[in-house]
């Protein structure tokens, strides 16, 4: 099978009140032996946080973290010395390595913040770690793919300790995009809001897409829709 659905419904669900989080792989206290990530992407966490709340500090080692957020605005501190407000559009980058503590809270006391909760096991264990924090405005991922993340930081993305590209668009109802995945690789695609047609799948929000091989990914927007595309070494 090339493709495999993993529909928005069949998350993992948790609901702390402040925080209400679904997990496309296990995470926490949800744990499913059939969904432990794809490839080196271990972790996406769709969260919603209550206005003034958040994570407390708490360490990470050995993982490349990174918030993309979908509205509202995320407050940021760290063992680093690093303090940041990370808005809509914003996508920030934090490298674990050999240890780092951090604190997430809601920047706003008075609205939610949704963002996307993504880890990526590293190539190398032990690394320094390190923060990079860039802003990707809506008309640069309107209605194509726009690099948010690479290992090389090309085109303007912040840089991965791994061999991912990661993608977003905004893609306008009845437009569409295409991604050609190279000889060995193999992507993830994650819609955020809208609804899309990749290759064959249909999807919806919340629902992601496993692409074992293929020559091209299309992707078609049957509503305004947003998304994120993994290509991944296999």
């Amino acid at each position: 099978m090339n493709s495999v659905v993993r529909k928005a419904d069949e998350r993992g669900q948790a609901d702390f009140g402040w925080l209400k989080s679904a997990h496309t792989f296990s995470f926490g206290r949800y744990f499913d032996q059939q969904h432990m990530g794809f490839g080196v992407l271990r972790v996406i966490n769709e969260d919603r946080v209550a206005p003034g709340r958040g994570f407390d500090e708490h360490p990470h080692q050995n993982m490349e973290l990174l918030s993309y957020v979908v509205k509202g605005a995320l407050e940021h501190k760290d063992s680093m010395g690093k303090g940041s407000i990370i808005k809509s559009g914003d996508v920030q980058r934090m490298s674990a390595g050999t240890g780092v503590v951090h604190s997430e809270y809601n920047a706003s006391g008075d609205e939610p913040v949704h963002f996307l909760q993504i880890w990526i096991e590293p190539e190398q264990r032990g690394i320094a770690p390190g923060y990079e924090q860039k802003h990707f405005s809506a008309s640069s991922r309107r209605n194509q793919l726009r690099l948010l993340a690479s290992r090389s930081g090309r085109e303007g993305s912040v840089s991965l300790a791994q061999d991912v590209d990661i993608y977003a668009s905004l893609l306008s109802e009845g437009e569409r995009v295409g991604h050609d995945l190279g000889a060995g690789r193999s992507s993830w695609v994650q819609v955020v809001n809208g609804v899309v047609d990749v290759n064959d799948a249909a999807l919806q929000a919340g629902d992601g897409l496993a692409i074992h091989s293929a020559n091209e990914i299309k992707i078609v927007a049957r509503d305004d829709s947003e998304f994120l595309l993994f290509d991944l070494v296999r």
